[in-house]
């Protein structure tokens, strides 16, 4: 197995086996690996350690439990290998704001979710620590032409919001147009869920409605990052994996006013791979780039 499906093997096997005795170690020796690699694995492709992911899991496996109000709440912490009601308690608490008492008398509702999806991405090994695989790569400047447009994370209709302002450069351009495309997300404020974004193609295009531009973008140093799946839905991923990147790597962001570029091969085929490129500050070491 690569690394991907050894991690998706590993969510399924802790799913079945949350009323057991989970540890690093067990879970690794399931699938042949020192408990050293498998930890550094699981946390870089899941952005949280193993052990608590198994709390959560643990937890998310309680709600029904609580929620039928059919079993005293110290079953259901030994059931699941709290160990004691008590360490169950201050668990759930932390992790849902509430006591499982509470929720129970309150007769509240916390859906349970459902097995996280691994993100595939490519990875590398720096120094013993693994990072989404990424290269250093100086993007040259380009002008794009396309439709731009603010959107505010805080609301509940941002995604729909940018997958329809995608659709309409798509609908305004034919089969002739081919080649690349961008998605930049640019002018996020300091404390501000706003943001910019230009869903543009390196073609010199007219189109005569509200919203559709022109610009330039400027050469930018960038570290560049592989993805499958729609960023939208793995958006707290990439996070994750840059935060990572840039503490094991060393590297530091930019203060460039583009937060980050999307660039697909074809403008056509936008459920395909992608590169993510993200502006850093080019050190003295990264000259030859």
């Amino acid at each position: 197995m690569d690394h991907y499906e050894v991690i998706e093997s590993s969510l399924i096997h802790i799913e079945n086996n949350l009323d057991q005795s989970l540890s690093l170690e067990s879970v690794a020796n399931t699938f042949n690996m020192s408990k050293y690699y498998f930890h550094r694995l699981f946390s870089a492709m899941m952005g949280c350690s193993l052990n608590n992911y198994i709390l959560s899991r643990r937890l998310n496996a309680s709600l029904p439990f609580i929620q039928t109000d059919n079993l005293p709440l110290i079953d259901i912490a030994y059931m699941l290998n709290f160990g004691t009601q008590s360490s169950f308690t201050r668990a759930f608490k932390r992790q849902y704001g509430i006591a499982p008492s509470s929720l129970r008398v309150k007769n509240l509702n916390i859906l349970q979710s459902p097995v996280p999806s691994v993100v595939k991405r490519p990875i590398k090994n720096i120094n013993g620590d693994i990072v989404t695989d990424f290269t250093l790569a100086e993007l040259k400047p380009i002008r794009l032409s396309g439709i731009a447009f603010e959107v505010d994370l805080a609301t509940d209709d941002y995604k729909t919001k940018i997958r329809s302002h995608s659709k309409k450069l798509l609908n305004n351009i034919d089969e002739t147009v081919t080649g690349s495309c961008y998605v930049i997300y640019s002018n996020c404020q300091p404390n501000s869920t706003r943001f910019k974004v230009l869903f543009g193609i390196p073609n010199d295009i007219q189109i005569e409605k509200p919203f559709y531009f022109t610009v330039d973008v400027p050469q930018l140093f960038c570290a560049k990052f592989k993805y499958f799946g729609d960023l939208l839905d793995i958006g707290d991923v990439f996070i994750t994996d840059y935060a990572r990147f840039l503490k094991i790597s060393r590297q530091e962001a930019d203060d460039s006013h583009i937060e980050l570029i999307q660039f697909f091969d074809d403008i056509h085929n936008l459920d395909s791979a992608y590169h993510i490129y993200a502006p850093i500050k080019k050190l003295t070491i990264d000259s030859d780039y």
